[in-house]
């Protein structure tokens, strides 16, 4: 199970093996069956959870009952909600699997011991933070300068084993259109050949 966590930390820092034996101690593995919660809306975010199998996804919904996906995550990606985890304020996401899937979760006060213990965890999550945040940055350029059809295209070229993975619905949940207006997309791009 931590195979993959190792080969996650090695692409971005280098560790020793008595230093990875040591994280492996800081986080807890956990199964979720397709459609159960790490996180609901309302409850605080606790830990950063490594997927070693499976795909979730975070969402909010909105006052009208419409979901809005924020994020998916497959796996050696990592999922959490950081503002509450930070703030230590009630989440306004919900976090679900989508499949059955394994995690290592690394609850915060874990993650503080982990980061005294072995401080290479600072360049590691600062790395990770960077990729998140131009992540987010590109996400809201596309958002507000690109057609939806231009957001799908590149939906398909960034993430192709989500695409394979989560309903269409979903799909166009995280691009902000209606899964009609994406339906309308796919159809006129297959017109296209």
């Amino acid at each position: 199970m931590y195979d993959l966590l190792r080969a996650h930390i090695l692409k971005r820092v280098n560790l020793t093996d008595e230093e990875f034996a040591r994280c492996t101690t800081f986080f807890v593995p956990r199964k979720l069956r397709k459609n159960q919660f790490l996180l609901r809306e309302g409850e605080v975010c606790t830990s950063l959870a490594f997927v070693v199998k499976g795909c979730l996804r975070c969402y909010s919904v909105d006052d009208n009952g419409e979901e809005h996906i924020v994020q998916f995550a497959i796996e050696d990606w990592w999922i959490s909600d950081p503002y509450s985890a930070l703030t230590r304020e009630p989440s306004e996401y919900t976090i679900d699997a989508l499949e059955d899937s394994e995690l290592l979760l690394l609850e915060k006060s874990a993650e503080q011991r982990l980061l005294q213990e072995i401080p290479k965890f600072e360049r590691l999550f600062r790395l990770l933070l960077e990729n998140r945040f131009v992540a987010n940055q590109r996400r809201i350029a596309a958002t507000l300068s690109t057609s939806a059809e231009e957001r799908y295209l590149s939906f398909l070229r960034s993430y192709p084993a989500i695409a394979q993975r989560v309903p269409q619905s979903q799909i166009a949940s995280y691009l902000g259109i209606t899964p009609q207006s994406l339906s309308r997309i796919r159809k006129g791009l297959s017109e296209k050949g």
